[in-house]
């Protein structure tokens, strides 16, 4: 068993609504002192949802866990002082100051590895559409954002090719 394949998810407090900057200066120090090895995955997992306003649909994306930021790694003295020190992060949650990581069923039902197993998909690749409105379309993959968690697919909408942006969790590889 590889060293990364013993990576655990770990969750930090923040200052509310400092998630997004903690997760960027968590990705710069990783950057910063080699440890992508060991710090594999900070993300804040979002949800869309639709706010009417003046009669109008608009959608946003709000914070499943507003003020906590979850970060896959593998926790040792060096990566627990480097996240633990990071500006804007109060605490790892856990008792005391000792980490816990979530169980494989908290990760699951969390729905996080979902995030994380489909980014195996690249452009040029054939997709089917699993959710959304448009469920049981099929594509060609045309760009890939991993920061956003989405791709644009080329679905045939009325006959003609038009760029269609889905969540990560919205598709699946076709073989």
């Amino acid at each position: 068993m590889s060293e990364q394949e013993n990576a655990k998810w770990y969750v930090v407090h923040t200052y509310s609504g400092y998630e997004n900057k903690v997760k960027a200066n968590i990705e710069k120090l990783v950057d910063n002192r080699n440890m992508r090895d060991r710090i594999l995955e900070v993300i804040v997992p979002l949800e869309d949802e639709v706010e009417i306003k003046d009669g109008k649909k608009k959608v946003v994306q709000r914070k499943v866990f507003p003020g906590y930021v979850l970060l896959k790694m593998i926790m040792d003295d060096d990566t627990w002082y480097v996240v633990r020190n990071t500006r804007g992060v109060t605490s790892f949650v856990g008792p005391g100051s000792k980490p816990v990581p979530l169980t494989d069923d908290e990760v699951y039902d969390m729905g996080i590895e979902s995030y994380v197993q489909t980014i195996d998909i690249s452009e040029g690749d054939t997709v089917s559409v699993i959710s959304g409105p448009f469920a049981e379309s099929t594509g060609i993959v045309k760009e890939v954002n991993i920061n956003k968690r989405t791709i644009v697919v080329m679905l045939s909408i009325f006959g003609r090719e038009t760029p269609v942006e889905l969540d990560f969790t919205q598709v699946r590889l076709l073989a």
